[in-house]
């Protein structure tokens, strides 16, 4: 049976990660400094394995290093020559959308062409108090920087005007982006009104699956192919953006992993009300029907093509960054992704396409 939403070979497959800080080998914490040049030695494998996109993740947080994707971006377009590069996600309601135009439109420029953007809500909020901003805005601050920066998008003179800020009237931004249009997708987390959002900002959609089983969120991607054909829009990409390690082995991959993806879920849980993460827990989630990607590459390139067939996406992200695991570990993940995990997916792929 043919999914006429992708074929095999038009599906794109990419690494995100949140600096997450790291342990080395022997257990000791790796410095926030380390952790950068990690990172950008991490980018410059995937682009040497074939993988079609990089992206980072902001947080301003102790447990994550990265809090200016874009200027490790700039540092890794210098290092890489084919691989997408951009942000997972840019948190739109904390910054100004003009200053992420220009510094994204900076990145295409000095990359060739190749800087995408992934703008959402994301999932902490440290970054408000940080740079004076009232949580009790969240709201109306994300629609209206999402509003500005969906014209900025387009290219040419902007004409805006909101509650957040001065009205602009014919204003020119610069750089201007070579190929007239930036790259932008919207980031979503399983909000009906955002996917349709999303459509009528004529914007690609990615979605953050990181629990359950992946093919639960495909009333999402039906919604916005609906909302799309409403608008009389173009079909536009949609990507799935799910966590997951890889390993030799399905248990060398899930006993490696679960200790430092526990240490992670506890940190960040204490201060969302949630209960331990138990080992039964995490063998369901890496299990079939879960959204953790984790096990050996025919294991993962199994799971990937269920969710890939699925869901209808044509790009899938493997959040490859978990908490504290090490970055020798990572690099490995990384390679078995590009190497073994990615041709083998395509060739499941296109047997479904049959």
């Amino acid at each position: 049976m043919r999914n006429e939403l992708h074929v095999a070979h038009d599906v794109e497959f990419g690494l995100d990660t949140f600096g997450d800080v790291t342990v080395d080998l022997q257990g000791k914490p790796v410095s926030h400094a380390q952790v950068l040049r990690n990172v950008a030695a991490e980018a410059v494998l995937a682009d040497e394995v074939g993988l079609n996109f990089f992206g980072i993740g902001e947080h301003h947080r102790d447990d994550f290093a990265v809090s200016s994707p874009e200027v490790l971006l700039g540092a890794i377009a210098s290092q890489t020559k084919n691989i997408h590069l951009g942000s997972a996600v840019t948190v739109l309601s904390s910054d100004d959308p003009i200053r992420v135009f220009q510094k994204f439109a900076t990145l295409d420029a000095v990359s060739n062409g190749r800087a995408e953007v992934i703008v959402g809500r994301g999932s902490f909020t440290e970054s408000f108090p940080l740079f004076g901003f009232d949580l009790q805005d969240y709201e109306k601050l994300f629609e209206e920087k999402l509003d500005l920066f969906a014209h900025l998008v387009q290219g040419g003179p902007v004409t805006w005007q909101g509650t957040i800020r001065p009205a602009l009237n014919e204003q020119a931004v610069y750089p201007t982006v070579e190929s007239g249009k930036l790259k932008t997708w919207i980031g979503v987390g399983g909000s009906p009104q955002s996917v349709v959002r999303a459509a009528q900002y004529g914007l690609p959609l990615m979605l953050a699956i990181i629990g359950g089983d992946p093919l639960r969120f495909r009333p999402y991607v039906d919604l916005y192919h609906q909302a799309l054909a409403q608008l009389e829009l173009e079909t536009l990409p949609i990507g799935q953006h799910s966590p997951g390690f890889i390993a030799e082995t399905d248990d060398e991959a899930k006993n490696l992993m679960f200790p430092h993806y526990q240490v992670m879920h506890e940190r960040i849980g204490r201060s969302r009300g949630w209960p331990p993460l138990t080992r039964a827990q995490f063998e369901h989630e890496a299990g079939p029907e879960g959204a953790l990607f984790a096990g050996s590459p025919e294991t993962v390139a199994q799971k990937l093509a269920r969710s890939i067939y699925g869901l209808g996406v044509s790009r899938f992200d493997l959040k490859y960054s978990l908490g504290t695991l090490p970055h020798e570990h990572l690099m490995n993940s990384i390679r078995l992704y590009g190497e073994v995990v990615v041709p083998r997916v395509r060739e499941l792929l296109a047997e479904m396409d049959k």
